[in-house]
């Protein structure tokens, strides 16, 4: 099992996401609010226009309000669904509901830790990590930009839009870079100077 670190996305020119089927799972997903089996959107801790000029404040108040919005939307309408088909012992139903579930999900989560990835610059954003993960950094890619360089190519080895992660193995305590397809160079070069590796920090223990 992993614990994700640091996540962040690919996208078109909607910035819309995809959600992950990995099975490396989130951890330190703290703002995540299901309330009587429902999920919500979570606020943000900082203004949409916050990140500027790094992410456009217009991008961050679509891809919140509206495609993070949509899947908390279609999470519940689906767990709704799987419910009704418990209830009538509808077994067809069920399965089909599943991927929608896996798949939404997997979007709030992916956007939710996203979120708490990012901070502005007057908020730590862009630091660089400090402590035991920056030491992982270092002995595994030789330091913070040469992580960089090998995450960016990774997101832009993905066909449309998609996921990567810095992730920890909990079993041998290295970390690694995972990606999940679901693009563009000037937006990851950008993503970098808001950054919150303070929370990073601390998933990673």
């Amino acid at each position: 099992m992993s614990a994700n670190l640091l996540r962040t996305f690919t996208a078109r020119s909607a910035l819309r996401a995809g959600a992950s089927a990995s099975s490396k799972r989130a951890a330190g997903v703290a703002s995540t609010n299901f309330i009587r089996g429902k999920a919500t959107l979570p606020d943000l801790p900082y203004d949409y226009g916050a990140l500027e000029p790094a992410v456009s404040g217009k991008i961050m108040e679509l891809h919140h309000s509206k495609h993070h919005n949509t899947y908390v939307n279609s999470f519940n309408d689906a767990t709704d669904k799987l419910s009704t088909a418990e209830s009538q012992s509808d077994i067809a139903a069920q399965i089909a509901l599943q991927p929608l579930i896996n798949f939404h999900g997997g979007g709030h989560l992916n956007h939710t830790l996203f979120w708490e990835n990012l901070a502005p610059k007057n908020q730590g954003g862009g630091e660089p990590p400090s402590g035991a993960l920056a030491k992982a950094i270092d002995e595994t890619y030789g330091g913070l930009e040469a992580m960089q360089g090998r995450f960016n190519t990774a997101l832009a080895g993905i066909q449309g839009s998609g996921w990567a992660w810095l992730v920890k193995d909990n079993t041998t305590g290295q970390i690694g870079i995972k990606t999940y397809a679901n693009r563009k160079a000037e937006y990851f070069k950008a993503i970098w100077e808001v950054v919150n590796w303070k929370t990073a920090q601390k998933r990673f223990g």
